[in-house]
C-alpha cells in the first residue's frame, strides 16, 4: 500500500466556528480571567445536559483539568495519608495519581471482557483483603459505561465512596443515565482530544451543593471571605478561564452529533474487519458508549503483534494507539497491590493484544477505507 500524504490523525478537535462568539464576548468584555459568564453558562449547561429527565441534583465545578478534578473528589472523599483507595489499572495514569497527591495508597483493582472496566468481582475480592477502603475510582473507558449496577451494590455493602473517572464518556449512558452521576463525585475532562473540548479543561460533577462549594473554594486558593487575602487552608489555582469556558459552551451543542458520527466510525470498523480474527471493544446491551475510541483486540493465538501492526500503520502515516498500559505495570507503581480473580489478568491481557483505532470524526469514509485495508493487510 502506498502512503497517504495526508496523516490520518487517531482523535483531535473539530471546531465548528460558533465556539469563536463566546469567545469574543469575552474579549468584548474584558473577561479573560478565571471565572466569568462562560465558566457560569457552560457548569449550567452541562448540569441541565447530565440530568435532562433525570431526578435529584445535579451540580459542577469548571476547573482547570479533568485531573484538578479528580484531586478534588479526593479531597472530598477524605482521602488521607496512607489510606486504601481501590483504582481501576486499566486507564491513564490521571485517574489514580490524585490519590499520591492526597498520601493513599492505591491497590489496582483488574478489568471485566464485557466493557474492559473495573471487575466487580475482583473488587469484591480487593474489599475482602483491604476492608478499611472506604474510597473507589473507577474510570469508563474509552466511553464504554462500567457496569454500573454490580459496582454500585459493591461499594455500598462496603459504605464505600464511588468516584467516576467519566473524563472518557460525556455523554455516555448506562440504563439511560449519564456517566458521571452515578458515583458521588464523577469527573469529566475537556481536554483537546476527547468528543468536546475547551481546549484544556475538566469538570467535577456532584448532586452536593455543598461538596461543590467547597470545592469551588478549595479551586480558587481557599480564600476567606474577608476583606483581605486570608487563608486557612491550603488550596490551589484549579478554576477554569473564562475564555476556554466559551470554547466549550459552543462545543456543547454540537455534543450528541459527534457522539453520532463517533458511533458510525465504530459500526464502520466493526464491518470492515468483520472477516478478521479480530474484535471491537465491548458494550454492553444496556449501555449506550459515546464510542470516543474504537478500539480492536487481536483474537488469541494469531500471530500477529500490535507493535508491528501500529508500526506499519505509522509508515502508512495512519496514527495509532496502545490500549492503555495497566498502572499496576507502570514503573512509578512497581510493588504496589494489584487484585484479580483470573490466572492471567484480563488487562494485561487486553494491554498485549490491543490497539486504539483512528477515531477522529472529521476522518472521512475514504480515508477510514484505507485504514481498515492497511489493518487488513497485516493479516
Amino acid at each position: 500500500m502506498k502512503r497517504v500524504e495526508k496523516r490520518i490523525p487517531l482523535a483531535t478537535p473539530t471546531m465548528h466556528g460558533n465556539e469563536m462568539a463566546f469567545i469574543k464576548e469575552a474579549f468584548d468584555k474584558n473577561w479573560i480571567a478565571p471565572l466569568g459568564f462562560n465558566c457560569d453558562g457552560l457548569e449550567a449547561e452541562i448540569s441541565q445536559y447530565l440530568l435532562q429527565n433525570e431526578e435529584g441534583e445535579c451540580h459542577t465545578l469548571a476547573l482547570s483539568a479533568g485531573t484538578a478534578a479528580l484531586h478534588l473528589a479526593m479531597k472530598l472523599a477524605g482521602v488521607k495519608r496512607n489510606d486504601i483507595v481501590l483504582c481501576t489499572s486499566m486507564t491513564f495514569s490521571a485517574t489514580v495519581n490524585p490519590v499520591s497527591y492526597e498520601g493513599g495508597v492505591q491497590v489496582f483493582i483488574d478489568s471485566e471482557r464485557d466493557t474492559w472496566n473495573m471487575c466487580p468481582k475482583a473488587l469484591e475480592k480487593a474489599f475482602e483483603k483491604y476492608p478499611s477502603a472506604k474510597v473507589v475510582v473507577l474510570a469508563h473507558l474509552y466511553g464504554t459505561p462500567a457496569k454500573m449496577d454490580e459496582i454500585l451494590e459493591v461499594c455500598k455493602k462496603h459504605n464505600a465512596i464511588l468516584i467516576e473517572d467519566a473524563a472518557e464518556s460525556l455523554s455516555a449512558t448506562y440504563k439511560g443515565k449519564q456517566t458521571g452521576t452515578f458515583g458521588k463525585y464523577g469527573v469529566i475532562s475537556f481536554n483537546g482530544n476527547k468528543i468536546i473540548t475547551t481546549s484544556g479543561g475538566g469538570m467535577l460533577i456532584t448532586s452536593n451543593k455543598a461538596d461543590r462549594d467547597k470545592a469551588f473554594k478549595w479551586s480558587t486558593q481557599s480564600r476567606e471571605p474577608a476583606p483581605w487575602y486570608q487563608h486557612e487552608e491550603i488550596g490551589y489555582n484549579y478554576r477554569m478561564s473564562n475564555v476556554v469556558a466559551g470554547i466549550g459552551r459552543g462545543q456543547l451543542v454540537y455534543l450528541d452529533d459527534h457522539k453520532a458520527k463517533k458511533a458510525k466510525i465504530y459500526k464502520r470498523y466493526k464491518d470492515g474487519l468483520k472477516d478478521l480474527p479480530i474484535t471491537m471493544n465491548p458494550y454492553l446491551e444496556e449501555s449506550d458508549p459515546n464510542f470516543w475510541l474504537s478500539c480492536m483486540l487481536i483474537d488469541n493465538g494469531v500471530n500477529v503483534d500490535t507493535i508491528d501492526v501500529m508500526k506499519k500503520l505509522n509508515d502508512l502515516n495512519i496514527e495509532t494507539r496502545p490500549i492503555w498500559k495497566p498502572m499496576h505495570m507502570q514503573p512509578v507503581f512497581k510493588g504496589y497491590h494489584f487484585i484479580s480473580v483470573e490466572d492471567k489478568p484480563v488487562c494485561e491481557d487486553i494491554f498485549a493484544r490491543g490497539l486504539c483505532l483512528p477515531s477522529d470524526i472529521k476522518m472521512t469514509e475514504e480515508e477510514q477505507d484505507f485504514v481498515i485495508e492497511a489493518i487488513k493487510s497485516c493479516f
